[in-house]
């Protein structure tokens, strides 16, 4: 073996370095195995290195053949021995492969294999073996080749968003299957072209696709939200993503680009949007509502007293001039009872008198009024079916409605038009455009030619106060009184209208049946005022918060010769009924800490021969208050209290007599 000694001398950019420097700078590395062969494979020298990866001490391995370091598979193959040949045959063996350590765990290795050649023969004298542990870049490499399967895997297999490749100048190189189940089209049919493809025709003339790309060089991405085409010509709304992919010297190698169809959420908004929009609408009118009908509670209270006072005044003079002053006063606040009655309505607090209506007769009957409001410049079409139900509704008030929506059409058609005037029978299921619950309704449609409402001015079209008038040509309650009506009888009120084309109203009205008339009617039948012989003077208990109120239901009830005993709320009106004898009792509604409807119940209890009036302009009482109770609304005349009185005690020797 002194054939396949070291050198005693090595030459290096430093000087010669002795064997004996060799042989420490080899002992010295430990992250590689650095040891010797002879020409048959058999271990001659073992370094740190080794000693550290491999297991094997010295003593153990010298001697040894290195085809202990191989698989079994490797060695059944013969391995080992295509190793040396090769390196003796080509000058050197390089290879990455399992290797096997003494504890019998395989390693990731990478191996050099140099033949050791006399230089005077050519002949092999032995070989330099260089190993290097590379498990752990295996694994890593391993690892991230799994990764980029899976992601593969993954990309390949996501079918909600359109995932695909673009090179630097947009041509789609890739496809996975959602951008196929997405966009329509198979991979052969798109791969190789322009992605501008997916865009509008009129974004790429805007040059969209381009001005995308340069947005994601620009900023490092790009994300919009727009209309795309499938493969069908169908858009589509999509939110894209794209990203710049660059080489290692920056420069732009292609686009990663991600695309999800949003058309059902962006369907989905839209409708979450009308319906944030219709509660708003709702609660909006709500609140005017209740503003409303307090302002006229109040409003109502006020004119008890005016109209009352001047009544009585009236009554006390004899002078032409201040009778008509006094005349005057009186026409004006009966035109202030309208206007409260019309605010009530819009805040559906006005009490109606439910009953089975005919819709087409009632138009019919009213024929000659609508064409004398309306004019000759303007014709009338109706259009009803012969099997029109009936609707449930308060004839009056329906029949209020229809000429005030009438007189807006005539308004809206100055140089003249048509107004159609139709119903129909319509079946209501769940999710309707009204909103309405399940039934059976009738849909009265009121529609003119006229000059029509832009989105803004149909928005407000039912508010309170709200008109296109001019300053003393109307109110701004004719639609919201329509409106309030509908409401309180159950139904719903709608508006269609267009600037140039018209507008149409349609009023929606439960059909008349026995269950639905008795859910809707909110007063009782026993309100209609019954007439009897003036009662004898009474020792009646007037009983309202409102003193100005109060002093003139006092003043009318004195003057038709009565006693009168006042209580300015409901716990003084029981004192009272405790400590003198009462024939009657009238009492408001609205009162704090006691309700007149509260007060009833407590004298229907106490004291149940005492009949009761209930004075109120309020409609909306609580479930039961006041059944069987007299109601006069307010504001009131003499000549309707003095109805109530008589029919209250006519009711009460009716009582005694059975």
């Amino acid at each position: 073996m002194s054939d396949a000694k070291v050198p005693n001398v090595l030459q290096t950019t430093e000087g010669p370095v002795t064997a004996e420097r060799y042989r420490l700078l080899v002992e010295s590395v430990t992250d590689y195995a650095i040891y010797m062969l002879d020409p048959q494979g058999t271990v001659i020298s073992w370094n740190p290195g080794a000693r550290r990866f491999k297991g094997y001490e010295d003593h153990e391995i010298i001697g040894q053949s290195f085809s202990r370091f191989y698989t079994e598979e490797d060695r059944a193959i013969g391995l080992p021995e295509h190793a040396l040949r090769t390196a003796a045959e080509e000058g050197r063996f390089e290879k990455e492969g399992w290797r096997v350590r003494k504890d019998g765990t395989r390693f990731w290795a990478h191996v050099v294999i140099d033949p050791i050649l006399n230089p005077a023969t050519g002949r092999v004298l032995g070989y330099a073996k260089v190993t290097r542990d590379l498990t752990e870049r295996r694994q890593a490499d391993e690892a991230l080749r799994r990764s980029e399967e899976k992601f593969r895997l993954l990309v390949q297999g996501v079918t909600d968003y359109a995932i695909y490749m673009l090179d630097a100048d947009g041509i789609v190189t890739n496809w996975n299957a959602g951008a196929e189940r997405i966009k329509g089209y198979a991979p052969d049919e798109i791969i190789g072209r322009h992605f501008s493809l997916f865009y509008t025709p009129e974004d790429r003339e805007k040059g969209e696709p381009q001005r995308t790309l340069q947005a994601a060089i620009d900023n490092g991405s790009a994300e919009k939200e727009g209309w795309r085409v499938r493969n069908n010509g169908e858009r589509f709304w999509a939110s894209i993503v794209i990203d710049p992919i660059r080489g290692e010297a920056g420069e732009i190698i292609g686009f990663a680009k991600v695309t999800r169809d949003l058309t059902e959420r962006q369907k989905v908004q839209a409708e979450l949007d009308a319906a944030r929009e219709a509660l708003f609408q709702a609660q909006k009118i709500e609140a005017l509502g209740q503003l409303t009908g307090g302002v006229a509670h109040d409003f109502n209270n006020l004119l008890t007293a005016v109209l009352g006072s001047l009544e009585l005044v009236r009554r006390q003079i004899s002078d032409e001039r201040q009778l008509n002053l006094i005349d005057n006063a009186i026409k004006g606040a009966s035109r202030g009872v309208s206007l409260t009655q019309r605010m009530l309505s819009f805040a559906r607090k006005q009490e109606l008198a439910l009953q089975p209506v005919a819709v087409d007769v009632l138009v019919a009957e009213m024929g000659d009024l609508l064409q004398r409001s309306l004019g000759p410049l303007i014709r009338i079409e109706t259009d009803f079916p012969a099997d029109l139900a009936t609707a449930a509704a308060d004839p009056n008030q329906l029949e209020a409605a229809v000429l005030n929506l009438a007189v807006n059409a005539r308004d809206a058609m100055p140089e003249g038009g048509t107004l159609r005037i139709g119903a129909s029978n319509e079946a209501i299921c769940s999710g309707h455009r009204t909103g309405l619950p399940k039934g059976d309704y009738i849909r009265l449609s009121i529609a003119d030619t006229g000059s029509g409402m832009d989105a803004r001015t149909l928005a407000q079209a039912t508010e309170p106060f709200f008109t296109t008038k001019g300053v003393g040509k109307g109110t701004g309650l004719g639609l919201s009184m329509v409106h309030g009506m509908a409401e309180q009888l159950g139904g719903r009120l709608l508006l269609d209208s267009r600037v140039g084309q018209g507008t149409t109203v349609e009023i929606w009205l439960p059909v008349a049946t026995t269950a639905a008339t008795a859910e809707l009617a909110h007063l009782p039948a026993e309100t209609k005022m019954e007439t009897a012989m003036e009662p004898r003077p009474l020792t009646v208990l007037a009983v309202d918060d409102d003193a100005l109120v109060l002093m003139n239901t006092t003043a009318l009830l004195e003057d038709l010769g009565h006693k009168v005993i006042e209580a300015s709320s409901g716990r003084e009106a029981l004192s009272l009924l405790e400590s003198n004898e009462i024939d009657l009792l009238i009492t408001d509604h609205a009162m704090p800490q006691m309700t007149g409807a509260q007060l009833i119940t407590e004298v229907a209890q106490r004291w149940p021969n005492v009949p009761v009036i209930l004075a109120t302009g309020y409609a909306d009482l609580p479930a039961g208050a006041g059944a069987g109770v007299l109601r006069l609304n307010k504001p009131f005349w003499q000549a309707d209290l003095e109805k109530a009185v008589c029919a209250a005690m006519a009711r009460r020797a009716t009582a005694a007599a059975a």
